[in-house]
């Protein structure tokens, strides 16, 4: 019998199912068709028996926080399924590049020339070219992470001239108590008038709004394995 649920008793296919289906509505409701919208199953501090029941229900493209947590985790899984995408999510330190590059195939949180210049030599060095986006802090923050909306541009300009072409798109995390929908119509408006295609913004709670202002991945966790356990 294929798992599909965890110890914690999250049916991890249903709800798969559901917000898959609510991604869908979306992105219609935009007239965006459903292919435009990527789903990125955000497995931070999910165990085996989470991953295996996404993986059961079909899902193939997660976000990981830790660089150390992901090197644990999906190996094993990755011999199993080949067509998997691991994409990092959560802040890179500068000597965690070359292991970043060897293990993600999307890292969605440059934001720093220093960081820049670590990833283009790993890339250099391996020859993995994973896509990279730039965090833009759309809140402009001091506690997180993230290029200012007002210096994207020209970091965005840098970027192209140190990695070139594996920069692909933006990624932003709006402030929690305004509104998402301001944030990411900034976001887009950046990746637009800079062509950069792809468009990492959107959560558990306000993924629907994403699809809406062109997200082209979302990242969702929560309502797909409930909430994380220690």
């Amino acid at each position: 019998m294929t798992q599909t649920a965890t110890p914690y008793g999250i049916d991890v296919a249903h709800n798969l199912a559901a917000v898959r289906a609510r991604l869908v509505k979306a992105a219609a409701s935009a007239g965006r068709p459903a292919q435009a919208v990527t789903l990125v199953a955000v497995s931070k501090t999910q165990g085996m028996e989470a991953l295996t029941a996404a993986l059961a229900a079909g899902q193939r493209i997660f976000g990981e926080n830790r660089v150390q947590e992901a090197q644990a985790k999906w190996p094993p899984l990755r011999q199993a399924h080949a067509d998997i995408e691991l994409h990092l999510i959560g802040p890179l330190q500068t000597n965690k590049a070359a292991q970043a590059v060897a293990l993600f195939d999307v890292i969605e949180t440059l934001d720093r020339p220093k960081l820049a210049h670590a990833l283009a030599a790993a890339m250099a060095q391996s020859g993995r070219r994973p896509r990279c986006y730039i965090q833009v802090n759309t809140g402009e923050e001091p506690q997180k992470a993230g290029i200012a909306p007002g210096e994207a541009d020209a970091f965005i300009a840098t970027c192209r001239e140190t990695i070139g072409r594996p920069l692909a798109g933006l990624m932003c995390i709006p402030p929690a108590d305004e509104e998402p929908s301001l944030h990411f119509a900034l976001l887009h408006k950046i990746a637009r008038r800079n062509g950069l295609s792809e468009i990492s913004m959107g959560m558990s709670g306000d993924f629907e709004i994403a699809a809406a202002f062109g997200a082209t991945h979302v990242r969702v966790g929560t309502a797909i394995f409930g909430a994380r356990h220690p």
